[in-house]
């Protein structure tokens, strides 16, 4: 069974940048397109970023394109998420999900099987 464990939330202000992990555990990591999805108080869950498993194709949100930068090491079964120019609106809840053999395509969470417990990113000045 795939274990998943974000790292990295933390407070910051706006402008500021956040670098966030997805360490895996369990299985190979590189059998699985992994993406990182946020939740705010009061909001739906949305998609901000997708890996395919070699790393060669990815996917971004409109709301974090050019802002952010979604990597992995497969040597490491970790997933990266690097968020710069944060603003108030990205604060919220940030899960990492991976899909078995998910190509990236889609950002819709039911291709996504098995989840993370969250890590609480807060823009605030």
């Amino acid at each position: 069974q795939l274990q998943l464990v974000e790292s990295g939330g933390g407070s910051v202000r706006p402008g500021g940048s956040l670098n966030l992990s997805c360490a895996a555990s369990g299985l190979r990591l590189d059998n699985y397109g992994v993406a990182w999805f946020r939740q705010a108080p009061g909001k739906e869950r949305e998609g901000v970023s997708c890996i395919s498993r070699s790393g060669a194709d990815t996917n971004y949100a409109d709301s974090v394109q050019g802002r952010s930068t979604i990597s992995r090491d497969n040597a490491k079964n970790t997933v990266y998420l690097r968020l710069n120019s944060l603003k108030p609106e990205d604060t919220g809840v940030y899960y990492c999900a991976a899909g078995y053999r998910h190509t990236c395509y889609s950002l819709l969470a039911s291709w996504f099987s098995s989840w993370g417990q969250g890590t609480q990113v807060t823009v605030s000045s």
